[in-house]
């Protein structure tokens, strides 16, 4: 399936990087994107997570597979990185397949998933699906229906998809729960506004009163996420792709820069927003690298690097 950038974005790419020379460029072009890995941490402290809960989490979003800046090997690399990190728990927060024109040779899921298969936590690997799960489908498209491809050979390597789904997890003998939402976008022609996301079904999945964390590939649903939730993670806007001095030029998101990349804190809420790992639209990155996000709650916080 062809999504073609639109010539805002192209535009917008092509000035900044004009702007900054054509050295940059070729470093926005061909460096950032396919040859730094950064590991980005954060220590969030939720008024509502208990103290000495400790918990430390790796969050993978937005692969995007497909050759040239994703192939199998960069997948095997960034599942190794991972590992050493040592978490207690990793997420994979949706959209796995590349589209063209940055996915110049596919990559079949299949293979994909079973390179993730190997991705190593005390609780486990768990996922939740992205726009591009259900766009690179033409069978779900077509049916407005899954499962998509994405979530059936995942689970193919034992690891499970929430959509719409709570699960209660024991860390260290106390529980909390993941919360993982169907995604908000699944159907072509953008702009199509169905989403298959129920919040208020997926919380009432909650029966007592551990912390909840919450998966959602799409920012833009955090103002309706109550103070119930301790943390909320996604991903979906890869910072924007090219970020200048904390300012991303295109962001896909209705509220422009307010969720576009990191932590944010509203009215005690907290969100964290995954820079992600792969490319759309355009071949480039600037300023935010592919990044593994690393979260300590309740512990000491972890230092970044890239």
């Amino acid at each position: 399936m062809l999504i073609m950038p639109s010539r805002r974005q192209v535009l917008a790419g092509a000035a900044g990087l004009a702007a900054l020379g054509s050295s940059t460029g070729a470093y926005a072009f061909a460096v950032e994107p396919g040859w730094r890995l950064a590991v980005t941490a954060y220590a969030p402290r939720p008024t509502n997570w208990p103290d000495g809960l400790k918990l430390r989490i790796a969050a993978l979003a937005d692969f995007h597979i497909g050759e040239p800046w994703m192939s199998l090997a960069r997948v095997e690399e960034i599942v190794a990185a991972t590992n050493a990190l040592d978490p207690d728990l990793i997420l994979l927060l949706g959209d796995y397949p590349g589209t063209r024109p940055v996915a110049v040779r596919r990559v079949p899921l299949a293979d994909f998933a079973r390179r993730v298969a190997a991705l190593r936590a005390p609780l486990g690997v768990h996922a939740i699906l992205g726009n591009h799960d259900w766009w690179d489908d033409a069978a779900a498209q077509a049916n407005r229906r899954g499962p998509v491809e994405a979530r059936r050979v995942l689970e193919a390597q034992g690891i499970p998809v929430l959509e719409n789904a709570a699960l209660r997890l024991m860390q260290d003998g106390r529980p909390f729960w993941l919360a993982g939402l169907a995604d908000q976008e699944p159907f072509l022609p953008q702009g199509t506004r169905r989403s298959l996301a129920d919040l208020p079904a997926t919380l009432a999945r909650v029966t007592d009163d551990a912390p909840v964390i919450l998966l959602a590939h799409e920012p833009d649903i955090f103002p309706k996420v109550p103070g119930r939730v301790a943390l909320t993670l996604a991903g979906h806007t890869h910072g924007g792709q090219v970020r200048i001095l904390g300012y991303s030029p295109v962001t896909p998101s209705r509220y422009g820069q307010r969720y576009v990349y990191g932590h944010v804190v509203e009215n005690g809420r907290h969100l964290i927003v995954s820079g992600g790992l792969g490319l759309s639209r355009i071949p480039v990155r600037f300023g935010v690298p592919p990044e593994i996000v690393l979260i300590d709650l309740g512990g000491r916080p972890a230092g970044a690097h890239a």
